[in-house]
């Protein structure tokens, strides 16, 4: 690698988000170790491990991960973005106004 700023920004993260997402992608698709991982990217080794445990139970349960949004694709194609034409469901207040 140069050290450009360009590659920096992919190996030396700044933003939360984006430092959680290079870590556990060296770890997923890398094949990294964890230890050498967390090591990398300022993390203890117990903080990586629990994150990528939260991180393979949240991809068995179809959650997006915190550092992607959904889009209106994803929002349509899913059944919780499904139409129904009613209002939502809202319980009533027993507060009494006035």
């Amino acid at each position: 690698m140069d050290g450009s700023l360009a590659s920096r920004f992919f190996l030396e993260p700044k933003q939360t988000f984006q430092r959680q997402y290079e870590a556990l992608r060296a770890i997923f698709v890398g094949g990294e170790p964890i230890d050498q991982v967390a090591r990398r990217f300022g993390y203890k080794s117990s903080a990586l491990r629990s994150m990528a445990s939260r991180f393979r139970s949240d991809c068995r349960r179809g959650v997006t991960p915190p550092f992607f949004s959904r889009t209106d694709a994803d929002v349509r194609s899913g059944p919780a973005g499904a139409k129904t034409g009613r209002a939502p469901n809202h319980p009533r207040s027993r507060t009494v106004a006035g």
